[in-house]
């Protein structure tokens, strides 16, 4: 067996040893990396330049912008308001309040950027909403929790920024433009499905609002969504960047939430500093040590040694996307998505480029795949979170959630396999 081999057999094992020993994933990546390179004899310094090189980045200023816009408004009672605006358009449906959940999710989604965040604030609202109209628990959550997957794909989702570094700078503007109508179709399938759902199992209470609360409702809704509108607005029309728009909508969230509502103190901004600070320090450790991890890989060019195992396979463009796409699938239960996501992008878009997919195209699809892993036990991070504010188990959720998976899953093929899905938008941008 030659060196190279082993340094690989010691890069995957160590950092699986460390992963089962519950380390944190950003230690296990900078750790397994410096055995690596201890054993290929390549200096400890290499480590320290690719991790300071991993963060010295203009497009990272992206990631703490949207961070804290979305913190900014979730506290400041975003949530509630479109829940409204969203019962507004359609909540008068029978079965219509599992619409609006789904609704509810995509304009948060369009907000936090952040799948845990969809269904940590929808979720306390929507879920005991449906109990008390006659849903049941279960049919809650796993409407809530499948419908919060829509916030990875959409913009200006935090993992479609990762992906962008991963991948070598692919355009973070294209990927918000491409996320925007595989957000729309997915939205629409989970309607559809939760709607024939509910009429099935007997959910047929319709949610009225009052027609004196209908300006009120719509101009809040307006207000709050406008964010979305400021981000996607200012990449189609060109006049600033995606790093820009993040600016302005934290701008735009502070005035709005803390001058205009005033729901809460001025005080409450240190608080949600803090909180930005900590998830912003723990997702730019992990793109450093990411960066890291990623150089052994190129450096043992495992990349290339997974594209030509993969072409021995086939050459079958469909046939090697389903491998890819069972593969991601699998990956996504046991592991938490923003590693795969810095992990698994180098070694699988040379693949997926030697085959013609554009690497937009691929983001997309590599984001609601893992975002189905979010769903899946032992790490299924949105479904933990969805069961804890129903009060249910996690066996439960997880049933109750099978038959949304399965919509996730149809529209996962869908975009795989009709790139125009996600590429029209960006092609007809130009980005």
């Amino acid at each position: 067996m030659d060196s190279t081999m082993i340094a690989i057999i010691i890069l995957a094992v160590s950092f699986l040893i460390m992963l089962v020993l519950r380390f944190p994933v950003a230690l296990s990546l900078a750790g397994s990396t410096i055995l690596t390179l201890i054993y290929l004899e390549v200096p400890l310094e290499v480590i320290g330049q690719r991790m300071i090189q991993g963060v010295n980045s203009y497009a990272l200023l992206t990631i703490p912008f949207f961070i804290l816009a979305g913190q900014i408004m979730g506290e400041g009672g975003l949530a509630l308001r479109l829940v409204n605006f969203a019962l507004l358009i359609v909540g008068r449906i029978r079965g219509g309040l599992a619409m609006v959940n789904c609704v509810a999710c995509l304009f948060f989604g369009n907000i936090s950027g952040s799948a845990a965040a969809d269904v940590s604030s929808i979720g306390s609202i929507m879920i005991p909403m449906m109990e008390k109209k006659g849903y049941s628990k279960e049919f809650s959550v796993g409407l809530t929790t499948s419908a919060a997957i829509q916030g990875v794909v959409v913009p200006p989702s935090h993992n479609l920024i990762l992906y962008s570094l991963a991948a070598g700078g692919t355009s973070i503007s294209a990927l918000f433009l491409a996320g925007v109508i595989p957000g729309i179709i997915l939205c629409v399938a989970l309607m559809v499905a939760s709607y024939f759902m509910a009429i099935k199992k007997g959910f047929t209470q319709t949610q009225k609002v009052d027609r004196k609360d209908i300006p009120k409702i719509l101009f809040d809704g307006i207000l709050s969504i406008m964010p979305a509108f400021i981000i996607l607005g200012g990449i189609f029309s060109g006049w600033f960047t995606a790093s820009e728009s993040g600016a302005i909508a934290c701008l735009y969230a502070f005035i709005i939430t803390f001058f205009y509502y005033k729901e809460i103190p001025l005080s409450r901004m240190w608080v949600i500093f803090k909180r930005t600070l900590r998830t912003v320090s723990m997702v730019l450790f992990l793109i450093a040590a990411s960066n890291a991890f990623g150089w052994v890989l190129a450096f043992l060019k495992i990349p290339a040694l997974v594209t030509d195992a993969l072409l021995q396979i086939s050459h079958n463009p469909t046939i090697i996307m389903l491998i890819i796409t069972v593969l991601l699938l699998l990956l996504g239960a046991p592991m938490d998505m923003a590693p795969l996501i810095l992990i698994m992008t180098p070694i699988l878009l040379p693949v997926v480029t030697s085959l013609g997919m554009d690497p937009v195209h691929f983001g997309i699809v590599m984001m609601l795949n893992l975002g189905i892993g979010l769903l899946t036990p032992p790490v299924g991070t949105v479904l933990f979170i969805g069961c804890a504010i129903g009060k249910i188990s996690i066996g439960q959720g997880a049933r109750a959630m099978a038959p949304f998976a399965v919509v996730l899953l149809a529209v996962l093929l869908l975009l795989t396999y009709v790139p125009s899905l996600s590429m029209w938008l960006p092609n007809l941008m130009k980005h």
